[in-house]
């Protein structure tokens, strides 16, 4: 990815970088988080939990910064992401933080993300 595409993307509003995130993972059939002993982790305003999830690697390391500095943007394979991340996160109660900027990202319902995944995943 180029510098013009990346400073294009970033600047999009939350719901814009989230349709964004639906179409690149599937694209690539992978989702990029941060990792260090475990996955980042972040609360809302509720004091639920979040975790922060990525369409590609330069998204996430651009997020490894102040508490999660020390850790480094892993590659999930989207149908790991699905079965051992989003079903699980359903169960527990966590929510998925796509695609987060500063303080500015779109938190959607597990239920939500695999709706767009499948209907993504039938244009293929």
């Amino acid at each position: 990815m180029n510098q013009k595409e990346f400073e294009s993307v970033i600047k999009q509003p939350p719901n814009v970088r989230y349709e964004y995130f639906i179409k690149k993972v599937v694209d690539y059939e992978e989702v990029w988080g941060l990792y260090d002993n475990g996955w980042a982790t972040a609360q809302d305003d509720d004091g639920n939990m979040l975790i922060p999830f990525f369409p590609k690697k330069e998204f996430a390391e651009s997020c490894a910064v102040y508490e999660w500095s020390n850790f480094k943007a892993e590659p999930i394979e989207l149908d790991e992401f699905i079965n051992e991340f989003l079903i699980p996160m359903k169960e527990d109660r966590v929510k998925p933080s796509i695609f987060p900027i500063d303080n500015d990202t779109a938190v959607v319902e597990v239920d939500e993300i695999l709706r767009d995944l499948n209907n993504e995943l039938e244009n293929y």
